[in-house]
Protein backbone atom coordinates (compact mmCIF):
# COMPACT_ATOMS: atom_id res chain seq x y z
CA UNK A 1 0.00 0.00 0.00
CA UNK A 2 1.12 3.63 -0.66
CA UNK A 3 2.37 5.24 2.57
CA UNK A 4 2.21 7.19 4.71
CA UNK A 5 -1.26 5.73 4.65
CA UNK A 6 -4.25 8.09 4.03
CA UNK A 7 -6.29 9.02 7.66
CA UNK A 8 -9.67 8.76 5.32
CA UNK A 9 -11.61 10.22 8.92
CA UNK A 10 -9.22 12.58 9.26
CA UNK A 11 -9.32 14.19 5.33
CA UNK A 12 -12.97 14.22 5.11
CA UNK A 13 -13.43 16.18 8.50
CA UNK A 14 -11.36 18.78 7.47
CA UNK A 15 -12.80 19.36 4.34
CA UNK A 16 -16.02 19.77 6.02
CA UNK A 17 -17.52 16.40 5.48
CA UNK A 18 -19.06 14.43 7.93
CA UNK A 19 -17.31 10.99 8.87
CA UNK A 20 -18.91 7.63 9.93
CA UNK A 21 -16.84 5.58 12.01
CA UNK A 22 -18.51 2.02 13.20
CA UNK A 23 -17.41 -0.44 16.72
CA UNK A 24 -15.19 -3.23 15.54
CA UNK A 25 -14.35 -6.08 17.99
CA UNK A 26 -10.61 -7.52 19.47
CA UNK A 27 -10.77 -10.34 15.85
CA UNK A 28 -8.84 -9.24 12.89
CA UNK A 29 -10.67 -11.73 10.52
CA UNK A 30 -13.92 -9.91 11.71
CA UNK A 31 -12.44 -6.98 10.42
CA UNK A 32 -11.97 -8.65 7.37
CA UNK A 33 -15.30 -9.94 6.80
CA UNK A 34 -16.98 -6.55 8.06
CA UNK A 35 -14.57 -4.72 5.67
CA UNK A 36 -16.61 -4.68 2.00
CA UNK A 37 -19.85 -4.07 3.53
CA UNK A 38 -18.56 -1.59 5.70
CA UNK A 39 -16.77 0.04 2.95
CA UNK A 40 -19.92 -0.08 0.28
CA UNK A 41 -21.97 1.15 3.37
CA UNK A 42 -19.82 4.67 3.08
CA UNK A 43 -18.15 3.68 6.15
CA UNK A 44 -15.01 5.89 7.18
CA UNK A 45 -13.21 4.37 10.12
CA UNK A 46 -13.03 1.15 12.88
CA UNK A 47 -13.38 2.15 16.14
CA UNK A 48 -11.39 -0.20 18.06
CA UNK A 49 -12.40 -0.33 22.07
CA UNK A 50 -9.55 -0.43 24.46
CA UNK A 51 -11.29 1.25 27.22
CA UNK A 52 -14.21 -1.17 27.53
CA UNK A 53 -12.99 -4.59 25.63
CA UNK A 54 -9.28 -6.36 24.61
CA UNK A 55 -8.07 -4.21 22.31
CA UNK A 56 -4.43 -3.24 23.01
CA UNK A 57 -1.08 -3.76 22.58
CA UNK A 58 -0.83 -7.22 21.94
CA UNK A 59 -3.48 -7.06 19.23
CA UNK A 60 -3.14 -3.01 17.76
CA UNK A 61 -1.06 -3.94 14.78
CA UNK A 62 -2.88 -7.21 13.42
CA UNK A 63 -6.26 -4.74 13.95
CA UNK A 64 -4.83 -1.42 12.56
CA UNK A 65 -3.51 -3.58 9.29
CA UNK A 66 -6.89 -5.73 9.12
CA UNK A 67 -8.27 -2.07 8.30
CA UNK A 68 -5.77 -1.14 6.20
CA UNK A 69 -6.73 -3.81 3.82
CA UNK A 70 -10.08 -1.81 3.20
CA UNK A 71 -8.83 1.14 3.52
CA UNK A 72 -10.70 2.59 6.64
CA UNK A 73 -9.19 4.57 9.39
CA UNK A 74 -8.17 2.29 11.98
CA UNK A 75 -9.78 4.62 15.69
CA UNK A 76 -8.63 3.20 19.13
CA UNK A 77 -10.20 4.37 22.07
CA UNK A 78 -7.43 3.71 25.21
CA UNK A 79 -8.64 3.63 28.71
CA UNK A 80 -6.92 6.29 30.25
CA UNK A 81 -5.42 9.44 29.44
CA UNK A 82 -1.53 8.76 29.17
CA UNK A 83 0.74 10.31 26.63
CA UNK A 84 2.90 6.78 26.83
CA UNK A 85 -0.46 4.84 25.97
CA UNK A 86 -1.49 7.63 23.03
CA UNK A 87 1.85 7.41 21.27
CA UNK A 88 2.82 3.73 21.61
CA UNK A 89 -0.55 3.03 20.35
CA UNK A 90 0.01 5.14 16.95
CA UNK A 91 3.33 3.69 16.96
CA UNK A 92 1.43 0.73 16.72
CA UNK A 93 -0.26 1.37 13.69
CA UNK A 94 -3.56 3.50 14.70
CA UNK A 95 -4.73 6.58 12.83
CA UNK A 96 -6.33 7.96 15.70
CA UNK A 97 -6.99 8.03 18.81
CA UNK A 98 -9.77 8.34 21.75
CA UNK A 99 -9.20 9.52 24.84
CA UNK A 100 -11.90 8.95 27.56
CA UNK A 101 -12.93 11.50 30.67
CA UNK A 102 -11.05 14.77 29.62
CA UNK A 103 -12.20 17.23 32.42
CA UNK A 104 -10.18 20.21 32.02
CA UNK A 105 -8.02 22.35 29.73
CA UNK A 106 -4.81 20.58 31.39
CA UNK A 107 -6.19 17.00 30.76
CA UNK A 108 -6.75 18.07 26.67
CA UNK A 109 -3.40 19.64 26.31
CA UNK A 110 -1.54 16.06 27.87
CA UNK A 111 -3.72 14.17 24.95
CA UNK A 112 -1.78 16.37 22.39
CA UNK A 113 1.29 16.41 23.56
CA UNK A 114 1.44 12.55 23.52
CA UNK A 115 -0.09 12.56 20.37
CA UNK A 116 1.95 15.10 18.41
CA UNK A 117 5.57 15.47 17.50
CA UNK A 118 7.55 18.52 18.80
CA UNK A 119 7.22 21.42 18.05
CA UNK A 120 3.15 20.81 18.86
CA UNK A 121 3.96 18.06 21.19
CA UNK A 122 6.37 15.72 22.88
CA UNK A 123 5.59 12.53 20.86
CA UNK A 124 8.38 9.67 21.48
CA UNK A 125 10.85 10.06 18.54
CA UNK A 126 9.74 6.95 16.93
CA UNK A 127 8.04 5.87 13.58
CA UNK A 128 7.47 1.87 13.84
CA UNK A 129 5.70 0.49 10.75
CA UNK A 130 3.97 4.26 10.15
CA UNK A 131 6.86 5.10 9.25
CA UNK A 132 7.88 2.76 6.70
CA UNK A 133 9.22 4.17 3.28
CA UNK A 134 8.46 7.39 4.66
CA UNK A 135 11.63 9.83 4.92
CA UNK A 136 10.16 12.56 6.19
CA UNK A 137 7.83 11.33 8.24
CA UNK A 138 8.11 13.09 11.36
CA UNK A 139 7.47 16.19 9.09
CA UNK A 140 4.04 14.61 7.74
CA UNK A 141 2.89 12.53 10.97
CA UNK A 142 1.34 15.54 12.93
CA UNK A 143 -0.94 16.31 9.98
CA UNK A 144 -1.92 12.29 9.84
CA UNK A 145 -2.94 11.70 13.15
CA UNK A 146 -6.24 12.28 14.64
CA UNK A 147 -6.88 13.07 18.15
CA UNK A 148 -10.41 12.97 19.45
CA UNK A 149 -11.53 13.42 23.19
CA UNK A 150 -14.72 12.56 25.02
CA UNK A 151 -16.51 15.11 26.87
CA UNK A 152 -18.72 12.64 29.15
CA UNK A 153 -18.56 14.18 32.60
CA UNK A 154 -20.64 17.19 34.05
CA UNK A 155 -17.81 18.85 34.91
CA UNK A 156 -16.21 18.63 31.39
CA UNK A 157 -19.50 20.47 30.09
CA UNK A 158 -18.93 23.04 32.45
CA UNK A 159 -15.60 23.58 31.77
CA UNK A 160 -16.18 23.17 28.15
CA UNK A 161 -15.11 26.79 27.28
CA UNK A 162 -11.49 26.34 28.22
CA UNK A 163 -11.13 22.50 26.85
CA UNK A 164 -12.16 24.14 23.51
CA UNK A 165 -9.32 26.54 23.78
CA UNK A 166 -7.10 23.62 23.25
CA UNK A 167 -5.43 23.48 19.25
CA UNK A 168 -4.22 20.33 17.58
CA UNK A 169 -7.84 18.45 19.33
CA UNK A 170 -9.77 16.86 16.10
CA UNK A 171 -13.16 15.77 17.79
CA UNK A 172 -14.60 16.72 20.96
CA UNK A 173 -16.94 13.81 21.42
CA UNK A 174 -20.23 14.13 23.75
CA UNK A 175 -19.97 10.95 25.20
CA UNK A 176 -23.98 10.56 26.23
CA UNK A 177 -24.07 7.37 28.75
CA UNK A 178 -21.00 8.38 31.11
CA UNK A 179 -22.57 12.38 30.40
CA UNK A 180 -25.96 11.11 32.13
CA UNK A 181 -24.49 8.65 34.73
CA UNK A 182 -21.87 12.09 36.02
CA UNK A 183 -25.85 14.01 36.12
CA UNK A 184 -27.54 11.42 38.20
CA UNK A 185 -29.12 9.49 35.50
CA UNK A 186 -28.02 6.68 35.32
CA UNK A 187 -29.22 4.62 32.05
CA UNK A 188 -31.90 7.58 31.59
CA UNK A 189 -30.88 8.71 27.81
CA UNK A 190 -34.15 10.10 27.21
CA UNK A 191 -34.27 12.17 30.47
CA UNK A 192 -34.89 16.38 29.34
CA UNK A 193 -32.01 17.65 30.96
CA UNK A 194 -29.57 15.09 30.10
CA UNK A 195 -30.59 15.59 26.03
CA UNK A 196 -30.65 19.42 26.54
CA UNK A 197 -26.79 19.06 28.26
CA UNK A 198 -25.89 17.06 25.53
CA UNK A 199 -27.55 19.56 22.69
CA UNK A 200 -25.84 22.45 24.47
CA UNK A 201 -22.40 20.78 24.63
CA UNK A 202 -22.22 19.75 21.22
CA UNK A 203 -24.01 22.97 20.05
CA UNK A 204 -21.14 25.19 21.84
CA UNK A 205 -18.81 23.19 19.73
CA UNK A 206 -20.03 23.90 16.85
CA UNK A 207 -20.14 27.26 17.51
CA UNK A 208 -17.16 27.42 18.35
CA UNK A 209 -15.68 26.37 15.19
CA UNK A 210 -14.04 23.11 16.45
CA UNK A 211 -15.57 19.89 15.26
CA UNK A 212 -18.46 17.99 17.26
CA UNK A 213 -19.21 14.42 17.12
CA UNK A 214 -21.32 11.90 19.45
CA UNK A 215 -23.08 8.54 19.70
CA UNK A 216 -25.54 8.03 17.13
CA UNK A 217 -28.46 4.89 15.97
CA UNK A 218 -30.95 5.56 13.50
CA UNK A 219 -33.20 7.70 15.44
CA UNK A 220 -30.92 10.74 16.01
CA UNK A 221 -28.40 10.45 13.44
CA UNK A 222 -30.11 13.20 10.96
CA UNK A 223 -31.27 15.15 14.28
CA UNK A 224 -27.12 15.40 14.85
CA UNK A 225 -26.39 15.57 11.45
CA UNK A 226 -29.02 19.03 11.15
CA UNK A 227 -27.12 20.37 13.95
CA UNK A 228 -23.95 20.21 12.33
CA UNK A 229 -22.07 17.22 13.87
CA UNK A 230 -19.72 15.85 11.88
CA UNK A 231 -18.25 12.74 13.35
CA UNK A 232 -20.91 10.11 13.88
CA UNK A 233 -19.85 6.90 15.41
CA UNK A 234 -22.44 3.99 15.86
CA UNK A 235 -22.17 0.41 17.47
CA UNK A 236 -23.16 -2.41 14.91
CA UNK A 237 -25.56 -4.01 17.41
CA UNK A 238 -28.48 -2.05 16.11
CA UNK A 239 -27.51 -2.51 11.87
CA UNK A 240 -27.30 -6.20 12.46
CA UNK A 241 -30.47 -6.87 14.16
CA UNK A 242 -33.02 -4.75 11.60
CA UNK A 243 -30.73 -6.78 8.94
CA UNK A 244 -31.17 -10.17 10.32
CA UNK A 245 -35.24 -9.67 11.52
CA UNK A 246 -35.09 -8.38 7.06
CA UNK A 247 -33.93 -11.43 6.46
CA UNK A 248 -35.87 -13.61 8.10
CA UNK A 249 -38.76 -11.93 7.54
CA UNK A 250 -37.84 -12.16 3.74
CA UNK A 251 -37.95 -16.33 4.87
CA UNK A 252 -41.25 -16.25 6.27
CA UNK A 253 -43.01 -13.95 3.60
Amino acid sequence: MNMPRKNKVKEKLQSGQRAYVAAGNAHATDIDTFGHAAVEAGIDGIWLEGEHGLVGPNNVGDLTRACDLWGLTPIVRINENSQGQIYRTLDLGAQGIVVPHVNTKTEAQNVVSGGKFAPIGQRGMYSSRQGFGVSNFFEVANDLSLLVVLIEDIVAVQNLDSILEVDNIDVFFVAPSDLAQSMGYINDLQNKEVINTIDGALNKIIDSGKTAGTMCNLSNTSKFSKMGVKFFFAGTGEWMANGAKQFVDAGES
